[in-house]
């Protein structure tokens, strides 16, 4: 495949196209989401070993909701089908995708441990007296996001997530479209990011924007109606859908930063 450089407005427009693909197949989408936050939350029950499988398994789930968009286009339906078809490929391709699960696990084991000994379990601690006291006042909070090391913490679990999804951020679709082992897949994954990166920042800053104009118009809305407590209802399932249109839009900047061959509507996605 063939690297593309694109302009920055087409971040833009990668978020345009998530929501007009989420709003052809809503429930497909919503579906394949709900579906994945669950297992996420039952995996999560066992005490690392869940995190190790959540996160071990993220770079097949973000390629399974590119064949999902893949196959909105092609006017098809979405099902649980599309996490299954890549390990359908060749042994080569099967054996890259989970030396790119098993790589993505062992790193987030590394910033998992960097971001607790940073921390010191200051925030949890403190969530969990909130919890007991059931309501957080505006001093306990201001102690609490003034503390350096929960600053620190904060700062270094958001900077080093958003760097650690660059290099895999096309891979696990360059395994399994173009066939490429996982070390090379990472490596152009890394260079198409930082050769189209004012595109990814215009992404990620319409991708906030849309999530908070959002929240606002919904909270806007239940006060105008007199209940404004109907938005802490209403606002997390648009939330949800939100990082459904997002998981949406990750083929259009696969598809865009790579030159990839079309995909005739009456045959089966695979590589």
């Amino acid at each position: 495949m063939k690297l593309q450089i694109v302009p920055a407005s087409r971040g833009a427009q990668w978020v345009r196209q998530g929501f007009a693909v989420f709003f052809s197949r809503p429930l497909a989408f919503m579906g394949l989401f709900g579906l994945w936050l669950l297992g996420t939350l039952v995996a999560q029950l066992l005490p690392w070993v869940g995190f190790l499988l959540v996160w071990g398994t993220l770079p097949l789930v973000s390629l399974g909701f590119m064949l999902a968009t893949q196959q909105a286009l092609q006017g098809r339906f979405p099902t649980l089908k599309v996490f299954v078809l890549p390990m359908r490929s060749t042994p080569p391709q099967k054996r890259a995708l989970w030396q790119l699960g098993a790589l993505y696990a062992g790193l987030m084991v590394v910033v998992a441990l960097i971001y607790v000994w940073i921390d010191g379990g200051r925030f949890q601690a403190a969530m969990q007296a909130t919890m007991d006291s059931g309501k957080a006042s505006p001093e306990s909070l201001d102690a609490l996001f003034s503390d350096d090391r929960v600053q620190l913490s904060l700062l270094w679990i958001t900077g080093a997530i958003s760097l650690l999804s660059l290099p895999f951020w096309h891979a696990p679709a360059l395994v399994y479209w173009d066939g490429q082992p996982a070390a090379k897949a990472i490596f152009f994954s890394a260079v198409a990011c930082w050769r189209n990166k004012w595109a990814f920042a215009v992404y990620a800053l319409t991708g906030a924007g849309a999530l908070t104009a959002l929240a606002f118009a919904s909270a806007l809305l239940m006060l105008l109606l007199g209940q404004p407590g109907l938005a802490m209802i209403v606002i997390p399932p648009l939330a949800l859908s939100f990082y459904a249109v997002f998981y949406a839009s990750l083929y259009f900047t696969f598809v865009d930063c790579f030159e990839m061959p079309p995909t005739p509507a009456n045959e089966e996605t695979t590589p």
